[in-house]
């Protein structure tokens, strides 16, 4: 038998060798094929056509700023645009893709990209939400039905995943993220760009993926949007670099540069950046695009006028310039003054024409444009199936006093706030092509599922906001809040009123779509005043009071925590929010959702994340506090940590079952531990690893997430869950930025989230 076992690993082992071989004789041929073909067409561009391949430009409505590129049909036609974006759309795409084609002298097609942020027409919740289902399968297929409709639409580009860790709520653009924690980050940005690059980006249904924002831009001091970042190279390396890393190594076609210094140079002129570390570390081998504009507020960093920054650049790893037209009216002039050499641009227009190869758009410029597809393939009955799903997985349960809910399928229920009848604010922010009219509202979600079972009074209560600046500055492009214009007492009142009524109070509350997401940081990240002058109000008819929570970021929920009876965090769960919503608060689904960015106490405690360093006077709660590292008017802990959230069950942990507590080398450490639904429901729970190195030759976090593995168990059902840990998990950068492990002790820690964990002891020589 040991035999026949050696000969059949043999046989298997042969196999894996003949087919990596194959696939890597296949990569290469490719390569050469394509060296060959965009060799040939640089050799017939002129200098002109060259600059021009390194110009993006947006014809429609800006989104980010307020620049609209004019002319863009003619340029099109001289050559003088290498890709568009911010429409979509077979029509308008098909036309622009024909003008470049036909048209121009040497039929170069361009490439069209969008903000496909969480689903393109069918939207899903948003990127922060989506992170909190712990589930990659998921997050992978939103990418892949995102990829599908925009192709579906014309587009071939998108500009996500945003992979930028946050530790500071204060910023908005947290919610476009994955959170706080690097190894976690880095298994949804590669979960994100196999989604959206599919099998292959010559695929009909495949977009290529634009990682944001390189780099470190989810570190802007203060949590204000576009600031400064400043941190070590150990901080980078360690917490902020690993996911953009993850996303070069899943194959990502394209990157796009941050607004933000680093090491004191933006990262849109960082040759360290750009050309060091992405290409020549990390092996990247795609093309860089700008982010809007970036090109030219390298002036307002002090770094030279248009000519020079341009240049600055283009050398330093930039291959194309989003709407600012700054390459595409200096870099000649440059080129002539010796700014630039012909190499430098070379390179760029290298660059992106073996993006478009790679698109597969020299062998078919239309092949995304089929008005078929548009119409068969986009807000579909199946897409709508699965936004329901992963919304109902991404929200979180924060509180559950003595099981509040699940809800009753009868009996009156008061649905009472701003969020409860709306539909424009269900989808969050960063939607471009998303439809707020067919979102199903709380109330229409509610009245989905119970029907006429439950008895539903519904009252406004009042309105998201009534602050006038903060209005003034959530809304733009001619948005704004849909207002009551009844004074906010009367709301109030009202609201009470219909409470008394009904046996619990449902309160759909939070922030608006655009108080989070770009260019929306706030420096006091509570509910917004008038709705919590409401909740407290409601706490006073001494009804049961459920609020659900809409919110882009962490808030500081300390009055709620305490006078609300449940706090369901649904974040802002996309097209099928309200029959989403319904189905959790009336036990359909069982939340399982687990928080990946900590909720503070006060916004006093940020920036605050699980996996800080320990300091020399660290306070543990015992003995006096003075001279310690804490605050004298609050807890140093959060709200709720890194990885919490509860479910409609309860279940318990046996201690942590190692099959050896000393190794060697390359040996595998299992840890096993038994978790049992020890509740009624059947329920899924995110069962977390963290690793812990107490003593090494840097300071080290004071734990790190490791793994994590989701199961369902039905009431009373047991199952073992185990790790297997190798030194792949004991690494970390030293402070000569060496990745590697050090032996010694290290303490293993399995529990339900960060600070609540069972802990066991190994030893790890080499």
């Amino acid at each position: 038998m040991k035999k026949y076992n050696s000969i059949f690993k043999t046989i298997l082992f042969t196999v894996f060798v003949l087919t990596f071989c194959h696939a890597s004789a296949q990569t290469k041929s490719e390569e050469a094929k394509m060296n060959t073909y965009v060799a040939s067409l640089m050799g017939k561009m002129t200098l002109e056509e060259k600059i021009g391949q390194l110009n993006l430009v947006t014809s429609g409505v800006a989104t980010t700023g307020a620049v609209v590129n004019k002319g863009v049909e003619e340029s099109i036609k001289k050559g003088d645009i290498g890709g568009i974006f911010g429409v979509y759309g077979t029509n308008y795409i098909s036309k622009a893709q024909e003008l470049a084609v036909k048209n121009s002298r040497l039929h170069i097609p361009l490439i069209f990209g969008l903000d496909v942020i969480h689903g393109h027409k069918t939207i899903f919740p948003i990127p922060l939400g989506m992170s909190a289902s712990w589930d990659l399968g998921l997050i992978e297929q939103s990418a892949r039905i995102a990829a599908k409709e925009a192709t579906a639409e014309g587009l071939n580009w998108v500009f996500s995943p945003m992979v930028d860790i946050a530790r500071d709520p204060r910023w908005g653009r947290m919610s476009e993220g994955a959170g706080e924690d690097p190894w976690y980050g880095s298994q949804v940005a590669k979960a994100l760009v196999k989604g959206y690059q599919g099998k292959s980006m010559k695929d009909a249904d495949a977009v290529m993926a634009c990682v944001k924002h390189f780099a470190l831009y989810g570190g802007a001091e203060a949590g204000r949007e576009y600031n400064t970042v400043d941190m070590s190279l150990i901080k980078m390396y360690q917490d902020y670099l690993p996911p953009y890393k993850a996303a070069v190594d899943a194959g990502a076609g394209s990157f796009m540069s941050s607004f933000n210094t680093i090491n004191g140079v933006p990262a849109t002129g960082n040759q360290w950046l750009l050309t060091d570390l992405l290409r020549k570390q990390w092996g990247f081998k795609g093309f860089v695009v700008s982010d809007y504009t970036a090109l030219n507020e390298l002036t307002n960093h002090g770094l030279g006028d248009l000519q020079t920054v341009s240049a600055l650049a283009l050398k330093a790893g930039l291959d194309m310039d989003m709407v600012g037209e700054g390459f595409l009216t200096t870099l000649k002039k440059s080129l002539k003054e010796g700014k630039v050499s012909l190499a430098d641009i070379d390179l760029a227009c290298r660059r992106v024409l073996e993006a478009k190869y790679k698109l597969g758009l020299f062998d078919n410029p239309y092949k995304s444009i089929n008005p078929d597809r548009e119409k068969q393939d986009v807000f579909t009955d199946d897409n709508r199936k699965f936004a329901r799903q992963i919304a109902e997985h991404s929200f979180v349960l924060l509180k559950n006093k003595a099981q509040t809910l699940p809800l009753q399928k009868s009996g009156t229920i008061a649905l009472v706030g701003p969020l409860a009848d709306n539909h424009s604010e269900m989808l969050g922010t960063w939607v471009v092509a998303g439809d707020p009219a067919k979102s199903v509202s709380v109330l229409e979600g509610i009245k989905n599922v119970v029907g006429n079972n439950v008895n539903i009074l519904y009252a406004r209560g009042s309105n998201i906001t009534d602050d006038s600046l903060l209005n003034a500055r959530s809304w733009f492009y001619g948005m704004q809040q849909i207002k009551d214009s009844r004074p906010a007492q009367e709301m109030i009142d009202e609201a009470v009123e219909t409470a008394k009524k009904a046996d619990v109070v449902v309160a759909v509350v939070g922030e608006s779509a655009n108080m989070s997401g770009e260019s929306s940081s706030r420096s006091d990240i509570n509910i917004p005043e008038s709705q919590r002058d409401l909740l407290k109000a409601l706490a006073k008819t001494g009804k049961p009071l459920v609020i659900v929570l809409f919110n882009g970021r962490p808030l500081t929920l300390t009055w709620e925590d305490t006078h609300a009876g449940a706090i369901l965090d649904v974040w802002a769960p996309g097209t099928e929010a309200g029959n989403a919503i319904a189905d959790v608060l009336f036990g359909n689904y069982n939340p399982s959702g687990k928080i990946t960015a900590t909720f503070p106490r006060s916004v006093g405690q940020i920036p605050i994340y699980y996996n800080h360093k320990n300091t020399g006077r660290p306070f543990d709660g015992k003995g006096p506090a003075k001279f310690k590292s804490d605050y004298i008017d609050i807890s140093n802990d959060a709200l709720y940590p890194f990885g919490y959230g509860l479910s409609y069950t309860t279940f318990k942990y046996s201690g942590i079952k190692l099959n050896k507590t000393a190794l060697k080398g390359n040996e595998t450490l299992k840890a096993t531990v038994t978790v049992t639904n020890t509740g009624k429901y059947a329920g899924e729970e995110v069962v977390q690893l963290y690793i812990s190195d107490p003593v090494a030759s840097i300071s080290r976090s004071v734990t790190e997430l490791k793994g994590f593995q989701k199961i369902t168990l039905q009431p009373g059902e047991s199952k073992d869950v185990t790790f297997n840990i190798t030194t792949k998990e004991l690494e970390f950068y030293n402070n000569r930025l060496v990745y590697d492990w050090e032996p010694g002790e290290f303490i293993v820690q399995i529990g339900t989230n960060s600070s609540d964990t069972r802990t066991a002891s190994v030893q790890w020589l080499k």
